[in-house]
């Protein structure tokens, strides 16, 4: 019973988020119509595939400004500076906030986009194959799918619309049945994210404990709760192929130096 209602608590707080993302999309449509949108929209060349493909080990770096749950996470670097950093530390991906709980707009994605080179993960709540499209007018070079947010359909149709646009996707997953759905597809990327959406507190326990679980031939990144190089190497030793990092990241002492020690976890493990 106690999971029932917890469950049903998490379910609300997405549905609050997700329906004002309708909102957002349905205004978006209106400005810009899908087939306008879709018009000489170049393809992608799957640039996050090939740079994990280099190596065992890829940091995807976030530039983070703000939490729904914490607030405001920095005031020292701007989204353009952090994307400059992460960049010249020899992150593999950027990661680049568009939805406004985060502070994000598609304005600080083509700014990034303009900036740097590094491939770009478009980072939002994506419900709809407008979002998709938008995501490679964007520049983005990979988008993010959250399970628990689409049915097993949905996630089908919206990975295979990415896959078409040349774009990778990295489906997130939050606990066990999570995983399985996202198993079910041919989904290459697949990020555990260890935020428990009830608390909203992070431990990198939750890639441990799903890690069993998980297709290992498959490329692992373990989401959110990294906050040492210590928690990186961990999920490394488990299998994990990567980690995405924003608050650990913009609330360090020194963020290039966190930001290079992350992307050198692999090479340090040799």
């Amino acid at each position: 019973m106690k999971r029932s209602r917890r469950r049903c608590s998490v379910r609300d707080i997405l549905a609050e988020i997700v329906e004002k993302k309708r909102a957002i999309v349905a205004e978006a449509k209106k400005n810009r119509p899908i087939d306008e949108l879709k018009e000489n929209l170049p393809c992608g060349t799957f640039r996050m595939a090939e740079h994990f493909r280099w190596r065992g080990w890829e940091l995807i770096a976030e530039c983070k400004l703000q939490s729904p749950a914490k607030g405001r996470l920095t005031t020292s670097h701007s989204v353009l500076e952090l994307a400059d950093i992460y960049t010249a530390a020899g992150a593999a991906v950027l990661s680049v906030h568009t939805d406004p709980h985060f502070l994000g707009s598609n304005e600080d994605f083509a700014a990034v986009r303009a900036r740097v080179d590094t491939p770009l993960l478009r980072k939002d709540f994506i419900i709809d194959p407008y979002q998709v499209y938008e995501a490679r007018a964007l520049g983005a070079d990979a988008v993010l799918l959250i399970v628990r947010i689409l049915t097993p359909e949905q996630l089908k149709e919206l990975l295979y619309l990415i896959w078409s646009l040349g774009m990778d996707a990295l489906v997130e997953v939050h606990d066990r049945a999570d995983l399985e759905i996202a198993q079910q597809t041919p989904a290459e990327f697949i990020g555990i994210n260890n935020r428990n959406l009830v608390t909203f507190e992070t431990s990198v326990q939750t890639t441990l404990d799903l890690l069993p679980y998980a297709d290992m031939s498959r490329t692992i990144i373990s989401e959110s709760g990294i906050f040492t190089c210590d928690d990186a190497m961990c999920v490394h030793k488990a299998g994990c192929k990567g980690v995405l990092v924003g608050e650990g990241l913009v609330r360090a002492a020194d963020v290039g130096a966190f930001a290079k020690e992350l992307s050198e976890v692999g090479i340090k493990e040799q």
